[in-house]
């Protein structure tokens, strides 16, 4: 990494319990971008160092077809999170693309992570930073200390938002995870407006992704596409996935469109012709364009294009 970020994508991102073998297997034949192999809330203490063993060996053995491999460890207050970081990453490092770190309260706790993966990398001769972090604000101390947690260093890569373990810590009454009930109706807005918008601004600020929770209704699809709408219209990057059904909805709504891409790709012709021509200011279908506009169209041509390669990648699988 060295100080600059990978490009992934990172649409949607199925969750399953490291207990399970079965489930990992099914989640790395899945259409999401990314697996998440839960180490944390899915898994009972009695089956901890068994998970961990889980893990090590799907990540090293299973082909996960370009998915970015993540494992979310055990909570940093717990006995288990450490043995989590050592066994998994000294076991499977070179497998191994983010470590998600639950309950990120403060500064310190990245600092933690990428201080102990930095010593586990030296002692393999790996390269450096070889492994990211990913940050789950969820608690009301981890949102107050968003900013100072998103600038926590070049190891960082996504902050990502618990509705569940939030509302908790906020002692906001919860009915569902990641859709509405009767407390949303009480409210004249979107309830998670600022927690969403919060962890968008602090990943714009410090080129991170900012991901969205699960929805944990996987039958209703209309509410999953609903609420994936809303991430995106916040200026998210993808969503948490609880079953395999869902990722599919959330890649399409987190895809740009086809006329998202031929307005991108126009944009940035016409730039590129103006730049040549000596050009200043240029427009657009009547519309200025400028260098945040440029940027944008950038970004959207560079996620239509991994997007693209995604699709190709899984049907020659298949």
């Amino acid at each position: 990494m060295s100080g600059t970020r990978p490009f992934r994508l990172e649409r949607s991102v199925l969750v399953v319990p490291a207990s399970n073998p079965k489930m990992i297997g099914k989640a790395a034949a899945s259409e999401a971008d990314a697996v998440c192999l839960d180490c944390e809330d899915a898994v009972a203490p009695g089956l901890k160092a068994e998970a961990r063993a889980n893990v090590v060996t799907a990540l090293n053995t299973l082909d996960f077809g370009g998915k970015l491999r993540q494992v979310r460890i055990n909570g940093l207050d717990t006995p288990f999170a450490y043995r989590d970081l050592v066994e998994i990453a000294e076991g499977a490092g070179a497998n191994l693309d983010l470590v998600v770190l639950p309950k990120a309260g403060c500064r310190e706790d990245i600092l933690f992570v990428a201080s102990l993966l930095d010593q586990i990398e030296m002692a393999a001769g790996s390269k450096p930073h070889r492994t990211g972090i990913a940050a789950l604000i969820e608690t009301a101390a981890g949102m107050a200390n968003i900013q100072a947690i998103a600038a926590a260093g070049p190891r960082l890569e996504s902050l990502i938002f618990g509705s569940g373990d939030f509302a908790a810590s906020m002692q906001m009454p919860l009915e569902t995870i990641g859709g509405a009930d009767g407390n949303d109706a009480l409210y004249p807005g979107h309830r998670w407006h600022f927690a969403l918008q919060s962890i968008a601004v602090a990943a714009r600020a410090n080129g991170l992704r900012a991901i969205d929770g699960p929805y944990a209704d996987f039958r209703d699809d209309a509410g999953l596409e609903r609420f994936a709408r809303i991430g995106r219209a916040l200026g998210l990057d993808g969503k948490w996935c609880i079953h395999p059904a869902q990722p599919g909805t959330v890649n399409a709504v987190y895809s740009p469109s086809e006329a998202e891409i031929s307005q991108a790709r126009r944009v940035v012709e016409a730039y590129g012709e103006a730049q040549a021509a000596g050009t200043g200011a240029i427009a657009v279908d009547g519309k200025m364009v400028d260098a945040a506009n440029l940027k944008m169209c950038r970004q959207v041509l560079a996620r239509a294009g991994e997007a693209r390669r995604r699709a190709e990648a899984r049907q020659a699988r298949e």
